[in-house]
């Protein structure tokens, strides 16, 4: 049915360490959902988040915890539940008993031990060792890409999900073959076919996994406004914001880093030609937040 999601088989992802089990129930809209399993006399810390209104939610399923807060010690068991925002120091909790959490957070806890990002950030790191022309091209867009949307005021969950995918937004680029990648003269019309289909190969990589919601962002970052880009020829709306904001960032770190086939052109021509077409392949505004930031870093007077 429309809106409705079931979960069978417990998890969307699980990770595992000497003493916790974190399982991933859910993820979307700021939210991550978990369950985590902890054993017996361990601590489990709560830290202060960098950012104010992220807030922490744990209700107890099984178990017991305790902890000294303000001088008092508090014991926490089955059906209990306590919650966390603005915390001004950690909170030490010691498991009584092997202990099951359920817990909800605004802040994405579970993607910094996901092994479904690790594996996925493996095929964007083996890209770029397949062409020495690309290496931490990825890193770079991000970086871009997450100090203009930014400025663009994009909020902090889109402004996540942009940062993971523009790291991931090549990573189709794995079923190109290094000739075709190296190749210092211009691609034949068949070459050039198989490049245009990275944005969908790599898109179907992330779509079978719990970052679904990152795909259309990869799928969509060599979509141009006039609707000339590929795979699909979207044109203007049709094209996400994260999407249009990882085209320009690409584009400007694409011609001002040396390839096989020409040597790097200086930011201020890049900045030029992409100025010049905004309205026409990139969006105005993103590309208007994008010269703000790269004036602010002194890659140009």
């Amino acid at each position: 049915m429309k809106g409705l999601d079931i979960l069978k088989n417990g998890y969307l992802e699980k990770v595992n360490n000497d003493s916790t089990t974190l399982s991933l129930l859910g993820r979307g809209e700021g939210l991550e959902m978990m369950k985590q399993t902890i054993l017996k006399d361990r601590l489990f810390i709560l830290f202060p988040s960098e950012e104010a209104d992220v807030l922490e939610f744990y209700y107890i399923l099984e178990g017991e915890i305790e902890a000294e807060i303000d001088g008092e010690k508090v014991k926490l068991g089955a059906h209990d539940f306590f919650s966390a925002k603005n915390l001004n120091g950690t909170i030490d909790f010691l498991t009584k008993s092997d202990v099951t959490l359920l817990s909800v957070s605004t802040a994405p806890a579970f993607q910094f031990l996901s092994e479904e990002i690790k594996e996925l950030r493996k095929i964007g790191e083996a890209v770029e060792q397949k062409d020495r022309y690309t290496f931490n091209h990825s890193s770079r867009v991000a970086h871009y890409a997450v100090k203009t949307a930014t400025k663009m005021k994009l909020p902090k969950q889109r402004v996540r999900n942009l940062y993971l995918a523009a790291i991931l937004h090549d990573i189709g680029k794995i079923n190109i073959p290094k000739i075709v990648l190296q190749k210092p003269d211009k691609l034949t019309d068949a070459e050039f076919e198989l490049v245009k289909k990275h944005p969908g190969d790599g898109a179907e990589m992330i779509r079978h996994t719990p970052y679904a919601e990152l795909a259309d962002i990869v799928e969509q970052h060599h979509e141009r406004v006039n609707g000339r880009g590929y795979p699909f020829g979207l044109v203007d709306e049709e094209i996400l914001m994260e999407a249009k904001i990882i085209g320009v960032c690409d584009t400007f770190d694409a011609m001002t880093e040396d390839r096989a086939y020409r040597k790097a052109f200086t930011a201020e021509f890049a900045l030029a030609e992409i100025k010049q077409l905004a309205g026409i392949q990139y969006d105005p505004e993103v590309v208007e937040a994008f010269e703000q930031v790269i004036k602010e870093e002194g890659k140009i007077e």
